[in-house]
């Protein structure tokens, strides 16, 4: 829905972002080692010995963050097993109490209000202590590996609250997962871990000091990324492939390695834990934090047919929505609840108090447990209590003994269990009209959830919402064939996986990492090919309509987001026209006070300078760079003055990193503004720079694949005529009507 129809509808205009826009507030990270005269010293220094103590602490930390994520994978599942444990029991015995003697009113307040309090301990945390910890973070890590710098989306304080926030989100019952935010946790991890120190805490270890830059940083974060995936679904190799296919930008073949030793780490880690927990020491095989539990099927022969495939293949499609085959599930969920919001409950999705948006969550919460109750309340459907049930909490209502609520099930669940009971219950444990009614108020409870300032993920929604269509699908399939052929389709469960992964990847687009998670999820090859056929129809009937759903998260906060490649008709534009231009540049020895007053200028909008002598470009030097040269008073004049003085090295600058000081903070004398500041030890003396005829796709390639964060462009006599920089490149994209520019604004 345009922000333009929510205004004709009486609600409020969202304000703080656009599709349309870009915004100036992002910057890059720097990707592109600078090879100054520092780093090339320190690596003649460097020993063969060195080297390979430098690989052995990749893998040290590799193991660290796989370590320490499966730990924070731990805590959170049984933090949320117990709390909504007690929850489930509370209420199942108020339910039970009251049945028979009336009053059942009293049981849903207590389930209102107990969804209520765990969500709003939630999101109280994430809206007045780090608003950064909302949503599932996936969205940002994927910007960040881009090559974006996300404000404060790495700190320690974004972990604590993500992973408290997310405890109490599932344990309130929202219709949210726990393994979007272990991705964003992992991240934090590893991003934590590398650097040897928190800055957060103010300690220092005085470890790992050599990896504290931003293009090992990125490293590390990928495997962090993989190891919350692996966490999440006990899928390591899923993991690896998620970080290469759905976040990271740059890949090398030994980056492979060392991310699916993370993630096996963390799968090992988790499971051996769990297992400690749950006193089965010997048991190490459980998958995750998503049990899906093993799909039995006979290994001596497929447990589908040929036939089934082409209706596969029509789930992938509805996939995408499993509403009339349209855009309207994605468009609901990045609108976050659009239908509700035009009825005038949108008016708190647009006023951005804290307060406001705590009562929101808290109201949602007491909407998702009054809709369950009254779903399992008016339900009819019994099933038999056998001796196979596998429910932790049934609830018998007002079906006979030995019977229990069908509907509970579904809803009286945490999402995974629920997922878990629709893939492996018997064949006639739900009815059409329960999976009907479950499908579509879920569907609808997701899509007002998604957005809310609580800790939480899509990734469980989706899959429970297409379990449950899936089975339901699977069970008409057997009613409209002949009585004597209904086993010809087998068990319903199945048609629930693929329905499962046909709605997820219908919503975030993954193909073959989805692929290899939902086999090692389920622990059963088996359905390998129907699940990738599933998902690719997915994306290509999803593509065609909107792109996916964190690429529509990206949009929508104006972040400039650099994909594969450059918009196919944009051969005819060059780097003249998409420069910056006039651009800013010092001469090889520069005049300090020239260097304070044009990083102290608001208006400079880069924060990479080139270096020309005279005129012709010979360097490029950065403004992290030149604040720590200002902090340690780096002048020729004082060179001289003081024989003793000590030498600047690459350690100063990882002292400094990441939080560089403003250049407020420093304080240069009247009489220092006078001295000269030589910048040829210091900037990186082999800039990489292009012609300005070269033609668009050219540039965005070699900006792209090298993680550059400015190019110089330049004249046939090699004089600075433009920078090139990310914002300058991402403004251009393919819509409806062509090549398309958008706006640079402060948003």
């Amino acid at each position: 829905m345009h922000p333009s129809l929510l205004q004709d509808a009486g609600c409020p205009k969202e304000i703080p972002h656009n599709e349309k826009l870009l915004s100036l507030k992002y910057e890059s990270l720097d990707y592109d080692n600078s090879e100054n005269q520092l780093f090339l010293e320190e690596e003649r220094r460097m020993s063969f010995l060195g080297f390979k103590c430098l690989e052995i602490s990749r893998w040290v930390i590799c193991g660290l963050i796989g370590f320490l994520t499966g730990l924070i994978a731990c805590c959170i599942d049984i933090a949320v097993e117990n709390l909504a444990g007690v929850k489930y029991f509370v209420v199942k015995q108020n339910i039970e109490k009251f049945t028979e003697v009336g009053g059942l009113s009293i049981s849903l307040i207590l389930w209102a209000v107990l969804n209520a309090a765990f969500v709003m301990v939630g999101a109280v945390i994430v809206a007045f202590f780090e608003p950064g910890a909302a949503g599932s973070g996936i969205p940002q890590i994927k910007c960040y590996l881009n090559g974006v710098k996300i404000p404060r989306v790495v700190r320690l304080k974004t972990l604590v609250v993500k992973v408290c926030g997310v405890i109490c989100s599932v344990a309130g019952g929202l219709a949210v997962g726990k393994e979007g935010p272990m991705i964003h946790s992992g991240a934090v991890v590893a991003a934590g871990v590398s650097q040897g120190r928190s800055t957060s805490l103010k300690k220092d270890f005085k470890i790992f000091e050599y990896f504290r830059r931003d293009t090992e940083k990125r490293d590390f974060v990928s495997a962090g990324a993989a190891a919350g995936v692996s966490a999440a679904f006990g899928a390591p190799v899923g993991g690896v492939l998620f970080s290469l296919e759905e976040g990271a930008s740059f890949w090398n073949q030994m980056l492979t390695w060392r991310i699916f030793f993370a993630s096996m780490i963390s799968t090992f880690t988790l499971n051996f834990f769990l297992s400690i927990y749950n006193k089965k020491p010997g048991d190490l095989s459980s998958p995750g934090l998503i049990n899906f539990g093993r799909f039995e099927s006979d290994v001596s022969s497929v447990a589908y047919n040929l036939y089934e495939i082409p209706l596969f293949i029509v789930m992938g499609a509805a996939g995408k929505n499993p509403l009339l085959f349209l855009d309207f599930s994605t468009l609901l969920l990045v609108n976050h609840g659009a239908i509700l919001k035009c009825v005038c409950v949108c008016v708190l999705r647009y006023v951005h108090q804290p307060c406001l948006q705590v009562m929101e969550a808290m109201l949602v919460a007491a909407v998702t447990a009054t809709v369950s109750f009254a779903m399992i309340y008016f339900s009819n459907d019994c099933q038999p209590l056998g001796p196979d049930q596998s429910e932790d909490y049934p609830l018998q209502l007002f079906c006979a003994d030995g019977e229990y609520n069908s509907m509970a099930t579904a809803f009286f669940n945490t999402p995974e269990r629920s997922v878990r009971s629709l893939f492996h219950n018997p064949p006639g444990s739900y009815n059409p009209l329960t999976l009907s009614l479950f499908t579509l108020t879920y569907f609808f409870l997701a899509c007002w959830t998604y957005g809310l300032t609580v800790s939480a993920g899509v990734f469980i929604p989706s899959l429970l919402i297409g379990a449950a269509w899936g089975r339901l699908f699977g069970i008409l399939l057997a009613s409209i064939t002949p009585d004597g052929s209904v086993s010809i389709w087998a068990d319903p469960g199945k048609y629930a996986l693929i329905g499962a992964a046909a709605q997820l990847g219908g919503i975030v687009r993954m193909t073959l990492s989805l692929t290899v998670i939902m086999v090692e999820a389920t622990g059963n090859v088996t359905y390998g090919l129907p699940i990738m056929l599933v998902l690719l129809t997915a994306k290509i009937v999803g593509d065609y309509f909107v792109e996916g759903l964190y690429d529509i998260h990206i949009k929508l906060q104006s972040v400039p987001f650099l994909h594969l490649e450059a918009p196919a008709t944009s051969h005819w534009l060059t780097a003249r026209e998409v420069m910056s231009a006039p651009v800013t540049c010092f001469n090889r020895i520069e005049k300090v006070g020239t260097i304070v007053d044009v990083l102290s200028n608001t208006s400079t909008n880069h924060n990479g300078f080139p270096v020309v002598v005279p005129v012709a470009v010979c360097g490029l030097i950065l403004r992290s760079q030149l604040i720590v040269l200002l902090k340690h008073k780096v002048f020729v004049e004082l060179a001289r003055s003081r024989l003793t003085q000590r030498k600047l090295q690459l350690k100063d600058f990882r002292d400094a990193y990441p939080r560089f000081p403003p250049i407020q903070s420093i304080h240069i004398s009247q009489d220092e503004r006078e001295c000269m500041m030589d910048l040829t030890e210091f900037m990186n003396p082999t800039p990489y720079t292009v012609p300005q005829e070269t033609s668009l796709p050219r540039v965005f390639k070699l900006f792209r694949a090298l993680g550059l964060r400015h190019l110089v462009v330049v004249d046939s006599e090699n004089r600075v005529v433009g920078l090139v920089t990310r914002k300058d490149l991402a403004r251009y994209h393919l819509g409806k009507h062509g090549l398309e520019e958008m706006q640079l604004a402060q948003t």
